[in-house]
């Protein structure tokens, strides 16, 4: 098993657009050829684009984009965009006249962060198409990960920067990669010392508050939490998925979000994962799963640690040089 590149994976091509100034952005991710689609969505308050579409009941089975954003429900006009960059480069279902390429979508909420008034639009969307790249992945503060916190049950003014990650797995000719931009409602928790890295800061802003142990505590406050969460990824990988199996792994991959965020799946968190396959390698599904959830565990981490502080908000590397 070895680390490589999320955009080391063939046919994958990455972008990014962002406005630090207002403190919001997006991601896609492009397969051009078309890629066997799947979807899980955990989280109680998702905002989501072509998400019915990717049931395997229903008649299409592949994906040319998934658009990562924040501005909540308003940054879902982002894949608008999308859809104009890859339909001028005629990709997508040919439906006689023109093409019509099927790009899903899921939004996180950063209003609160930067202005308000700036989101994700199909002008955003578009340029991170004209980014996108197969080369390195940036990570951090950047793209739909530009505005996420994380650590928000006592308020933005002790949350932490949350951000955008990526972490990709090789194992033979197998290549399994999650993205990920966390902007969870918890904290985000190393599984591997199970210690908070970033989350509800107390008063010195130095220390940790515990946002599960601080919930249990005010279990009977009925305080309104709409305060800007969900955390959103994809998983991409060769394995040979049908649609309905491509729907299982974004649904192990949340093992990943529950092994890192507490709490995870909360009802103000929209908690989405989607599954984008490019069929190249025979892989039994449930070794694509772990590794998933794995690539998953990693990504989020490398979202806290990779962010930079953005408008007042401190992060991890605030914290720990």
């Amino acid at each position: 098993m070895q680390e490589i590149q999320f955009t080391d994976i063939e046919g994958i091509k990455v972008g990014h657009q962002q406005d630090l100034a207002a403190a919001t952005g997006c991601t896609v991710v492009i397969c051009e050829k078309g890629a066997t689609g799947g979807v899980d969505v955990r989280g109680g308050a998702p905002g989501t684009r072509e998400t019915d579409l990717l049931n395997p009941v229903n008649l299409v089975d592949k994906l040319h984009a998934v658009v990562l954003a924040g501005g909540s429900a308003f940054g879902l006009d982002a894949a608008s965009g999308v859809m104009e960059y890859l339909e001028e480069r005629k990709v997508g279902f040919d439906v006689g006249v023109t093409t019509v390429p099927i790009v899903a979508s899921a939004v996180l909420f950063d209003l609160t962060v930067g202005d308000y008034k700036v989101r994700p639009d199909k002008a955003m969307g578009y340029a991170a198409c004209e980014n996108a790249t197969n080369q390195h992945c940036p990570q951090g503060t950047i793209g739909a990960g530009t505005g996420a916190t994380v650590g928000k049950f006592l308020g933005g003014d002790y949350a932490m920067k949350g951000g955008l990650g990526t972490y990709c797995i090789q194992v033979g000719d197998l290549k399994v990669g999650a993205l990920v931009a966390v902007n969870c409602l918890g904290d985000v928790i190393d599984p591997k010392t199970g210690k908070i890295v970033a989350g509800a800061l107390t008063s010195d802003y130095q220390s940790f508050a515990n946002t599960e142990s601080v919930m249990v505590q005010q279990y009977s406050s009925k305080k309104n939490l709409f305060n800007g969460n969900t955390t959103i990824g994809v998983i991409v990988t060769n394995a040979d998925l049908s649609k309905a199996q491509a729907n299982k792994i974004a649904s192990m991959t949340h093992n990943g979000y529950a092994r890192t965020m507490r709490p995870a799946h909360t009802m103000v968190d929209g908690d989405t994962i989607f599954t984008m396959a490019t069929n190249k390698v025979a892989a039994e599904i449930n070794v694509v799963g772990l590794l998933a959830a794995k690539a998953m565990e990693e990504a989020v981490q490398r979202a806290i640690t990779e962010a930079t502080s953005l408008v007042g908000i401190k992060s991890y590397k605030d914290l720990h040089g």
